[in-house]
């Protein structure tokens, strides 16, 4: 597994963004309005796709200097990896 200067802050995020989709559960059971689930469900989604963002920006970082300095096959290899996580921009 590779592991990137941004994942520690990454799992924060996801920790955070994980906390409060809890609490939209409980929100839920508990009855409370449609407007505060959709504020909260907001901020989830907020939240995960910075952190997405943030992981995506990273890898491609890594996968362009890895392929600056490679040899012929493992640019190959970098440049399809950079290819295929961009299908989740």
């Amino acid at each position: 597994m590779s592991t990137h200067h941004s994942h520690p802050d990454i799992f924060k995020r996801l920790k955070r963004a994980d906390g409060h989709l809890r609490g939209i559960i409980e929100m839920i059971e508990a009855g409370r309005p449609c407007l505060d689930l959709a504020q909260q469900l907001h901020a989830v989604e907020s939240a995960v796709r910075e952190a997405k963002k943030v992981l995506i920006h990273d890898h491609l970082d890594h996968c362009l200097d890895a392929a600056v300095d490679a040899t012929p096959a493992e640019a190959r290899a970098s440049i399809a990896e950079f290819k295929a996580i961009t299908k989740y921009l």
